[in-house]
């Protein structure tokens, strides 16, 4: 590599710049940590100096098969040794990670097949079904299908394609990764949950993410060798980046295939976790657990909450049983969580009230972030007084590259050279962000979005059906459900069960509401629906 030289007669040469990737952080790993236990999964115990070996026996079995730098490779899997793996092992042999939402239904896969262009999917047998059923849809060519069976959960190779365990075993463990020549080359691809039509395939570059996890370490006050549990699902926003983090420190990575509050606290007490992240489900679910499902553990375990504000109430219930609990916010447009709310010791002695309604806060900017502003229509900042709402935007490392070849949505989110969140906000005098409302009627359950247009368009198919609007409706389990406000047309009939199981037949289950409601609609004079009307006839008493 030759000089590049600037005005002092000094630049950028082999011995001082090399490209940021989190892939530096598992060949740093099988060096220094080679006998740490590495990745855990039941019976599964891989040390960093195996895991190192598998994931470059993946890459070279990839490559084999035909997969070059610049291609996408997708997977449809829960968080298994194969999900973790595939995180550095399809990187490694220069491609790009794709990783679906296992919820998805069969029609939004074949879209993100075909517009992601994959050229081979890792699957698990259990979503090998939606998998064909997607192909069969698709508009371009089939990828390679891969199994990777989980024999231990029930769900074996079906022999009719390539296995998982059958490619590694044709990879070579001593591949030379590709490593990237620049830095800004693409990652990762991950696809939003589609708020506004068709889902957007968000690119990361691999400064991005290996910037995030050295962020994720400062703000989460991790020493060496956390014990991590995956439970936030890898297929969204590749985990909040954590499992590329772990082996900076040198950590255990969990595997949880099925959240339950019976594996957490088994993973916990046998394993010894000491971190994991969460939707607040997450957090109900750990609070509500029975006796039987619980296991005594005697230290604190940190975790990362998001989605949505996680209710006072389970806060305080929660820490007592020895969970210390930070609100963390994002968006998959930024790797996930960037903004955090940082504890104060002078909050420590505070009414727990008031401690929880801090927690809720999204806080401040992670060390990686430029900046995290509330900005009003021109720009510019609102007043910090706790009151005026303007929108969350940001700018710094962990900003994606932008959205897959669709140029006009990434110049709109970038307006002013911040990436707007679409978030309404308002931001208190010591600087810290909190949510006041969403601008595009988002609905959060269980950390998954839901596009309220996408539901409501769904029912307005069904022939009964004149109007309908969906919003969110506050559930102790989920955070959010969603609501359909229906008006009928006349002579026509139907129930909430009708419609409902109208909507699972055409949606994936999560997305479908969970109540309905018959009445007219509140409108304004030109005949816009009031939404604020709705979600506050929810709220009421």
């Amino acid at each position: 590599m030759g000089w590049m030289a600037d005005e002092t007669g000094l630049g950028k040469c082999a011995a001082n710049y090399v490209p940021l990737t989190p892939l530096s952080h598992l060949r740093r790993a099988a060096i220094v940590f080679p006998d740490r236990l590495a990745v855990v999964y039941g019976a599964h115990r891989a040390t960093y100096a195996e895991y190192h070996a598998r994931v470059s026996r993946l890459a070279s079995g990839l490559n084999g098969i035909g997969i070059a730098p610049g291609d996408v490779v997708a997977t449809i899997l829960p968080n298994i040794p194969a999900q973790a793996e595939a995180h550095f092992g399809v990187p490694a042999c220069g491609a790009v990670l794709n990783t679906i939402n296992t919820r998805l239904d069969t029609d939004t896969i074949a879209y993100i097949l075909d517009h992601g262009g994959a050229k081979a999917v890792i699957v698990d047998p259990q979503f090998l079904g939606p998998l064909k059923d997607a192909i069969a849809l698709m508009e371009g060519s089939a990828p390679t299908i891969i199994e990777a069976a989980d024999e231990a959960a029930g769900f074996p190779a079906s022999g009719a394609h390539l296995t998982y365990e059958g490619l590694l075993a044709s990879g070579d463990p001593a591949y030379q990764w590709i490593m990237p020549e620049d830095e800004w080359e693409s990652l990762s691809l991950n696809y939003t949950s589609g708020t506004t039509g068709r889902p957007k395939g968000v690119v990361y570059h691999h400064r991005g993410a290996y910037l995030m996890t050295m962020g994720t370490v400062i703000s989460w006050r991790m020493v060496l060798h956390p014990v991590f549990m995956a439970i936030v699902p890898l297929f969204h926003c590749n985990g909040w980046n954590h499992t590329w983090m772990m082996p900076l420190v040198g950590g255990t990575l969990v595997c949880c295939r099925d959240i339950s509050a019976e594996a957490i606290y088994a993973g916990i007490a046998d394993e010894g976790v000491t971190h994991f992240g969460g939707a607040p489900i997450v957090l109900n679910m750990i609070v509500n657990a029975p006796a039987e499902a619980r296991k005594p553990f005697d230290h604190v375990v940190e975790v990362f909450t998001a989605g949505a504000p996680p209710a006072p109430a389970t806060l305080a219930k929660i820490e007592k049983l020895g969970f210390n609990v930070t609100q963390v916010y994002g968006l998959t447009e930024t790797y996930g969580h960037v903004t955090e709310c940082l504890w104060r010791s002078d909050w420590d002695n505070l009414p727990e009230a008031e401690k929880a309604a801090i927690k809720a806060r999204q806080g401040v900017g992670f060390p990686m972030m430029e900046d995290i502003a509330v900005v009003d229509a021109d720009m510019n900042p609102v007043a910090m007084n706790g009151t005026d709402q303007g929108e969350i935007v940001m700018r710094g490392n962990s900003v994606m590259k932008g959205y897959l070849k669709n140029p006009e949505a990434t110049a709109e989110a970038f307006k002013g050279g911040y990436f707007h969140s679409g978030d309404i906000a308002i931001q208190h005098p010591d600087a810290y962000v909190q949510i006041a409302d969403r601008m595009k009627d988002i609905i959060i359950s269980g950390g998954e979005n839901i596009s309220s247009v996408e539901v409501e368009s769904t029912l307005m198919a069904h022939p009964a059906v004149s109007l309908c609007a969906v919003v969110a409706k506050p559930d102790e389990k989920w955070g959010e459900v969603p609501c359909a406000f229906v008006e009928l047309l006349d002579g026509h009939d139907t129930t909430e069960a009708e419609l409902i199981a109208f909507a699972r037949e055409r949606l994936a289950g999560f997305k479908a509401p969970k109540a309905v409601v018959f009445q007219e609609l509140p409108k304004t004079s030109t005949g816009k629906i009031q939404k604020f009307e709705l979600r506050k006839s929810l709220t009421a008493g």
